[in-house]
């Protein structure tokens, strides 16, 4: 059985050892690299769960992290899923489903229209997960990746 846990400020530790986890697992996955965070002290993980608005969740297993996921509000009734990544044990179990799912769900309390992320290309598991929960390909390019050159792809589901 599998829990959601929203995080707070005071949860910093839970969620670095997440983090780190997701960075170590799949660098590959996020634009963020594991050096970064780890220069990081405990108030920029602090800070990290505090931004006004946030939902922050980890996904518990018989209380050991195997997910998380953030839900950032943006602008124009937008807001983000981010940080999305689902240890290797927990894969294929609907972890990630409920982790989308939760996001989707505050979003829409949150008033937004529309969800808005963004996928590393090549990331054809993240994709389809993604899709399958209604999310579409704009075209729109993301951030750049650390290699200077490839952006993230930007996918988007409309709430309502």
């Amino acid at each position: 059985m599998v829990s959601l846990r929203i995080m707070t400020p005071d949860d910093w530790p839970l969620w670095q050892e997440i983090r780190v986890a997701a960075l170590t697992d799949a660098p590959h996955a996020f634009r963020a690299r594991l050096a970064d965070w780890h220069r990081g002290g405990r108030e920029e993980w602090r800070a990290r769960l505090a931004i006004p608005g946030s939902r922050n969740l980890v996904a518990l297993r018989e209380g050991r992290p195997v997910g998380m996921v953030r839900g950032v509000p943006g602008d124009g009734g937008t807001s983000e899923l981010r940080s999305l990544w689902v240890s290797p044990e927990a894969r294929g179990g609907g972890v990630g489903d409920r982790l989308i799912e939760a996001v989707t769900a505050w979003a829409l309390r949150s008033g937004s229209t529309t969800l808005r992320l963004a996928v590393i290309p090549g990331n054809e598991a993240a994709s389809a997960l993604y899709r399958r929960h209604g999310f579409i390909a704009t075209g729109e390019h993301g951030e750049v990746l650390p290699d200077g050159v490839t952006r993230e792809q930007v996918m988007v589901r409309r709430l309502r």
